[in-house]
């Protein structure tokens, strides 16, 4: 299940490493607050190359793409919520995401509108 979730990071936790059957893992656990009437906290997780391709700081402003997914072991089941994609946000600034210009009017186009 896939979902976006956005908000400020307000913590980001230890890095953890481990072994598993497909060889060495490395995971790193952040804490998104959204933005709304009742903020909530969120604990995401970010695996392998992602920890250093999100170079997440306290404080970023980010809309988080978020896969849920849910393990049984021994008779209980865990959920994580992987981040997959975290693109940062400019608080306040309305700059236009990364690889698009912004949209400028030509001031010597008529206004010609039917209206």
């Amino acid at each position: 299940m896939a979902m976006d979730l956005k908000g400020k990071i307000v913590q980001i936790l230890a890095p953890q490493t481990g072994m598993g059957k497909k060889g060495q893992w490395k995971k790193q656990e952040f804490i998104v607050e959204t933005q709304s009437q009742y903020p909530k906290k969120v604990c995401l997780s970010a695996w392998g190359d992602k920890i250093d391709q999100f170079n997440l700081t306290v404080g970023d402003t980010v809309n988080v793409s978020v896969e849920l997914e849910s393990r049984e072991y021994n008779s209980r089941w865990y959920t994580e919520a992987r981040a997959w994609k975290v693109e940062k946000s400019s608080s306040g600034s309305m700059a236009p995401p990364v690889g698009e210009e912004p949209f400028i009017p030509d001031s010597t186009a008529s206004d010609d509108l039917p209206f």
